[in-house]
């Protein structure tokens, strides 16, 4: 009776991606589905509690789990209402009754059904549903040909700095740990892409596997690394002008610790909180209350970030107005300053306007600017301090002209030997 009294429930469950908001998240429609295996679990922990419990059995109908209710047992004869569930986006109404009989036949099916007591919520058309998935495949094409960009920029970058020697110096070794953080961070989307969406079948609102944890703890340790080496660039900055070009090379171990370890350190404890406290699914549900511990550190980074922003302008303006100041010392602080400056508001403003609303609140602006622009920030960081900085641009044409020289003595003395012989 179970299975014919849940027909009239499964075009709800078919219906439901299409029916919530698309929140932040990996899988935004999995709270409904969780909320309903949340109940299930509970009525059928309730009939094994009648199971083992004398004088349960006889003339009657059992508790049953119809797929959105839990019917609690009932002697033959009598009638049973439930009111509907309480479930936003889902059902317009939360106070309508829904009543079955206990017949000699079994539980009889809801009436009236859920979708008329509870009043479902409107359906999008199919062209709206097609809309909707050609609008998420374009996202997902931009997104993964921007991290390409991006990985392809950042590697060719950080072999120029490791390939002339001239460019070896505490300020591009940094860039080369910022760099490696952007490397990161699009691997680990490829990578939660390949997990989680590898196999259309697989219900993600239930998958706790090892894999798909392993994956979304990496993102996550990525994206706190990518903040925090941005936060180590300007700190580095600001340490710069505050000790006019003499930084002390001891501080790069102190800025690879922040890099790397505050972020690690950060993704161990959320783990553990996870495991301990949270472990269900595949830890990608943003509505958890522990994402706090990923997310907090995050804003703070930001936080610091904006701060140094507004004290590195006032000290860059301060040495500009300085009259004893040269203007090769001016243009060195330009120099320095144009990168970091431009990146610190771009990278953070976005994160903090959002952080002041809800989840939900502005789910298109939210994927266009993490998924769509968030993508090409790393081939913007190479473009930035790399392929237009004049020292890099000077070495690479400088090792050039070495290079045409070389080949253009090796032809000569070729052809003279060929000549003589």
């Amino acid at each position: 009776t179970q299975l014919h009294d849940s027909i009239s429930t499964i075009p709800l469950f078919s219906c439901l991606p299409f029916l919530l908001p698309k929140v932040q998240g990996t899988h935004p429609d999995c709270s409904v589905v969780l909320h309903f295996q949340k109940r299930e679990a509970e009525c059928l922990q309730r009939i094994r509690n009648e199971s083992h419990s004398p004088g349960q059995a006889g003339q009657g109908c059992l508790t049953e789990w119809d797929g959105v209710s839990c019917w609690p047992g009932l002697p033959l004869g009598q009638t049973r209402g439930v009111a509907c569930p309480e479930i936003l986006n889902v059902f317009k109404k939360s106070k309508g009754l829904i009543q079955r009989n206990c017949t000699e036949w079994g539980w009889s099916p809801p009436s009236p059904p859920y979708h008329s007591a509870c009043q479902l919520e409107t359906l999008g058309s199919n062209n709206d549903t097609e809309a909707k998935a050609r609008h998420f495949v374009t996202i997902k094409v931009l997104y993964t040909c921007g991290y390409s960009m991006s990985l392809a920029a950042l590697l060719l970058a950080i072999g120029i700095f490791c390939c002339f020697r001239k460019l070896h110096c505490t300020r591009n070794s940094i860039h080369i740990h910022f760099f490696t953080s952007f490397i990161l961070r699009g691997t680990a989307v490829f990578i939660k892409d390949r997990v989680l969406f590898s196999d259309e079948s697989i219900d993600h609102c239930t998958m706790s596997t090892v894999t798909c944890k392993a994956a979304i703890a990496f993102f996550q340790y990525s994206v706190l690394a990518n903040f925090y080496w941005l936060l180590v660039e300007g700190l580095y900055l600001q340490t710069l002008l505050l000790l006019t070009f003499t930084c002390d090379r001891s501080y790069t171990w102190g800025y690879v610790l922040m890099g790397w370890g505050v972020p690690m350190v950060t993704v161990v404890v959320w783990v553990l909180t996870r495991l301990q406290y949270d472990n269900h699914g595949c830890w990608d549900d943003y509505s958890s209350l522990y994402w706090w511990v990923i997310k907090a550190p995050i804003l703070l980074a930001i936080f610091v970030n904006f701060l140094i922003f507004l004290n590195v302008t006032r000290m860059l303006a301060q040495k500009i107005r300085c009259p004893d100041l040269s203007r090769t010392h001016k243009q060195q602080y330009m120099r320095l300053t144009k990168s970091t400056l431009l990146l610190i508001p771009l990278f953070g403003v976005h994160y903090v306007v959002f952080a002041l609303f809800p989840e939900h609140v502005g789910v298109d602006a939210r994927l266009y600017f993490e998924l769509v622009l968030g993508s090409y920030q790393g081939f913007l960081v190479a473009l930035l301090y790399c392929f237009l900085n004049g020292e890099v641009q000077a070495e690479i044409r400088r090792n050039w002209g070495t290079w045409q020289r070389s080949m253009e003595s090796n032809v000569f003395n070729l052809a003279t030997q060929d000549f003589t012989a």
